[in-house]
């Protein structure tokens, strides 16, 4: 382990951090199941985005799908709902997801 004060928190850790999708994703629990490259209990956001396109209906579709939570189109491990979380924000994160082609 690197310990050098110079190189403390340049290591990657797989969080995505692009605009204000990716600093959302990074402050909520989407890490708990979800990694940018690889699959974890949920799908890696990567494919995530190769498998919807990036088009307004999808991103509503998948930001209500955040929303409400469900199983069945990954598997049969349910994602957990987010009913606090605002539409808005929901789509700024789908948004992010769905750029990382």
């Amino acid at each position: 382990m690197n310990t050098s004060v110079n190189d403390i928190g340049t290591e990657p850790t797989g969080v995505p951090v692009g605009g204000k999708g990716g600093k959302l994703i990074a402050a909520s629990d989407c890490g708990g199941c979800h990694r940018e490259g690889e699959k974890l209990l949920g799908p890696a956001y990567v494919a995530v985005a190769e498998k919807y396109p990036d088009t307004k209906a999808n991103i509503d579709m998948l930001a209500k799908k955040v929303i409400t939570g469900g199983k069945g189109n990954w598997g049969e491990i349910a994602m957990t709902p987010h009913p606090d979380l605002k539409e808005a924000d929901a789509k700024e994160m789908v948004t992010y997801i769905l750029s990382l082609k």
